[in-house]
């Protein structure tokens, strides 16, 4: 582990070890795992404490790890379907902290830390749209990128990549109007094309 990194596990560990499950280094930044029902405590306390001062919430992003370690092993041990991640910078130490949340339910869900860091507000709602995660306590929880009327969660593993309905503008109604999808789907299988005699050369 990197000085900066010990460092920096060496006070949380102090200041808010009880609130955390795992701890991982990975790609040169410190990953803390977070019990669902403390992020909120916790963040208070990463953001106030003198000694870490998380004052910034540089990003919030769902996780869907639906596949996750089926054919290969990777860094990290099998873990619920869904998780939240945190990205966290504090000005006044020049340091960088990943926090992250395993959420195992359906619907997946964790409070909500727009109360902690106010930029989460459309970051949570992204999370939301996107990946299903309820967030708990968010002041005005409702899709983002997608129409109201969508259907399901867009960056989950299992949605089809041609939906589950289309859309279109009628002229007779006025108003668009969802349908079913009305192309078959295919399997994309590449090929490999060989021209005999390529560069003027017989093979």
């Amino acid at each position: 582990m990197a000085e900066s990194n010990e460092s920096l596990s060496s006070r949380c560990r102090r200041l808010i070890g009880e609130f955390i499950n795992a701890e991982i280094e990975h790609a040169g930044e410190l990953t803390l795992e977070i019990r669902r029902e403390d992020i909120v405590r916790a963040g208070r306390l990463l953001r106030d404490n003198p000694d870490l001062r998380f004052e910034q919430l540089i990003d919030l992003c769902g996780v869907d790890y639906l596949h996750y370690g089926a054919e290969a092993p990777r860094p990290f041990p099998r873990r619920p379907r869904f998780a939240v991640v945190y990205h966290l910078l504090s000005l006044v130490h020049n340091d960088r902290l990943r926090l992250r949340v395993q959420l195992d339910e359906e619907p997946p869900v964790v409070d909500s830390v727009v109360d902690v860091w106010n930029g989460a507000n459309w970051f949570e709602r992204e999370a939301f749209d996107l990946f299903g995660i309820v967030f708990d306590g968010h002041p005005d929880l409702r899709r983002i990128l997608t129409d109201y009327g969508f259907i399901g969660h867009p960056f989950r593993k299992d949605f089809p990549l041609i939906g589950h309905v289309e859309m279109r503008y009628d002229p007779e109604k006025g108003r668009v109007v969802y349908e079913p999808v009305s192309i078959e789907p295919r399997i994309l299988v590449p090929r490999v094309i060989r021209e005999e005699g390529y560069g003027g050369r017989d093979t």
